[in-house]
């Protein structure tokens, strides 16, 4: 069977993935921080699904916790896919959350998917097999969040992802790349932040399962981007065609007072 590598497993998009993959019939790498989440959600996934786990407890803000998910993906069973899922945002403006802060989610929403991508790609293009699904946001196609590095951060997973995907390196080994970008998705992630989840509308949330299900069928059809429900594909239009000078304008700013 094959076997996926997922980031950040235990909540949100990244349980929904493993989820997704397990009914797929793929074996699992689970990484997280919490050792017990992680065994607790390996076990039901092993006695749901038949598929064999593994866990890794590792912290991707950190040299140390790269290096050991990078060891894995270079060992056997080789690893088919790796989902990139692991990420954070901050409630706060700039420059209030601190520089340590903002380092961190820097160390994890882009050195941690840069270092994981190109240990997992050392190994697939010389197999010439396997994909790699990079989880990015709407929010990184234009100033969709004033006053924030996350928006930022995931603007160059998608450069990143949508730069490799068409390589010849990638291309000619047949390796598939996707970068995902869901808009507001009911997980655990705002909570974390401290965003409150009361704005936007119901109707612009979306559903975990649904937007994996979503970008792994974008996956089997070479998509390299892929953008859940129509209502974000015209959000991502408009951030990509409409000119940045009215795009701010409708920009969330986490800088106003009461934002």
């Amino acid at each position: 069977m094959p076997t996926a590598l997922v980031t950040g497993a235990t909540a949100g998009l990244g349980r929904a993935f493993t989820r997704a993959l397990a009914e797929r019939g793929h074996d699992l790498v689970l990484v997280a921080r919490s050792e017990r989440d992680l065994k607790e959600h390996a076990d039901l996934l092993h006695a749901g699904h038949g598929v064999r786990t593994e866990v890794l407890v590792a912290d991707l803000t950190t040299d140390e916790g790269c290096a050991l998910v990078t060891a894995r993906l270079a060992a056997e069973p080789a690893v088919d896919l790796l989902v990139n899922n692991a990420g954070i945002g901050y409630e706060n403006a700039f420059g209030q959350t601190g520089i340590h802060a903002e380092e961190r989610l820097l160390d994890l929403n882009v050195r941690a998917v840069l270092r994981l991508t190109d240990a997992a790609l050392k190994e697939m293009t010389r197999r010439r097999s396997g994909a790699v699904v990079n989880v990015a946001s709407v929010a990184g196609l234009g100033p969709a969040w004033l006053s924030s590095t996350y928006p930022a951060s995931k603007a160059w997973i998608i450069g990143f992802t949508e730069s490799l995907a068409a390589s010849h390196q990638v291309r000619a080994a047949g390796v598939r790349m996707l970068a995902l970008l869901p808009g507001y998705t009911r997980t655990e992630f705002h909570q974390r932040a401290g965003i409150p989840t009361t704005f936007p509308p119901p109707w612009l949330w979306l559903n975990a399962d649904d937007v994996v299900r979503t970008a792994l069928r974008d996956l089997d059809r070479g998509k390299v981007l892929s953008i859940p429900s129509l209502r974000y594909k015209t959000a991502a239009w408009g951030l990509r065609h409409l000119p940045r000078s009215l795009s701010r304008r409708f920009a969330w700013d986490l800088s106003r007072p009461g934002h």
